[in-house]
């Protein structure tokens, strides 16, 4: 259980699309109190991934808790394996982190397609043009806190399903990549401890902050800065308006708004010391806010 109390948050939502600059990726970040949270400007229009590492690694001795949309593992206990029938499967998530940078050496804009091309590997995901062999039926295998999340009324896809608006395969892989980069700087939760000390990684879920924000679990996308701000003062957020209006792209919605959630879950001890969470705490790994 984490009695840490962070004076920062930082939210990245992130993006699988294999470009230089992914426009899916932004970060917000807020201060203990009730700002709003602020949006970080990239160098360029957009990021690239290599510059969120440089970012991250800057950051690692700021008392900050970064909350990443993405999963840092995939389904485990189901079958007891990440790639069952695979004998070099990977049996924990730090070494399937590795396993994906390795393949995937040579794929640019650091994307996992290398990763996805080995013969074993492909064919445990529902690509665009081919359905793996292995591939679940229905809508792919999930984590134990993804068939937690449905008993919440959220909607969360397989990582395994790389089709689709709401596929997080991709992004995961890719994320993959950027962990083997900074964890020796920065833990990551709950693979590693909460240190006393510094930044901690952890799994987010921006559906998670919408709902609590007053959203419906289908309709959690909020492309309006009157939108947002609607959610931002929601009593269970606590947030001060930004006071824009027009239109906002849905990555900057979710990241401002998620950075204030964790702003007040990041307080919760009970959040931090899910039922279930040893069983999955090596392997699969866990989305902050799931209980």
């Amino acid at each position: 259980m984490s009695t840490r109390r962070f004076e920062r948050f930082a939210v990245i939502d992130w993006s699988g699309q294999n470009v230089a600059r992914p426009k899916g990726i932004v970060i917000a970040i807020a201060d203990r109190g009730d700002a709003a949270p602020e949006m970080i400007a990239p160098k360029e229009r957009h990021w690239s991934r290599s510059e969120v590492v440089d970012w991250l690694r800057d950051s690692a001795g700021l008392d900050l808790v970064i909350g990443l949309d993405l999963s840092p593992g995939l389904p485990f206990v189901d079958r007891g394996s990440f790639f069952p029938g695979w004998t070099s499967s990977p049996m924990d998530a730090k070494s399937l982190w590795r396993d994906v940078e390795a393949h995937s050496a040579n794929s640019r804009h650091m994307s996992a397609n290398g990763f996805l091309d080995h013969a074993e590997a492909r064919e445990h995901f529902f690509h665009q043009t081919y359905r793996g062999t292995h591939y679940a039926p229905a809508n792919g295998r999930l984590r134990r806190c993804e068939e937690r999340q449905h008993k919440m009324n959220l909607l969360p896809s397989s990582c395994m399903k790389l089709i689709g608006a709401n596929q997080v395969g991709k992004s995961s892989l890719t994320g993959m990549r950027v962990l083997t980069r900074v964890n020796d700087l920065i833990p990551v939760w709950p693979f590693d401890p909460v240190p006393q000390a510094g930044a901690l990684l952890i799994e987010i879920y921006t559906s998670i902050a919408a709902v609590v924000g007053g959203r419906r679990a289908n309709r959690t996308k909020m492309r309006s800065w009157e939108e947002l701000d609607a959610a931002l003062v929601h009593p269970d957020i606590g947030s001060i308006p930004t006071g824009k209006r027009g239109p906002v792209d849905d990555h900057t919605s979710d990241a401002i708004l998620t950075a204030a959630w964790l702003r007040r879950a990041a307080d919760r001890a009970e959040l931090w010391q899910p039922e279930d969470l040893e069983t999955v705490a090596q392997t699969e790994g866990w989305t902050f806010g799931v209980h």
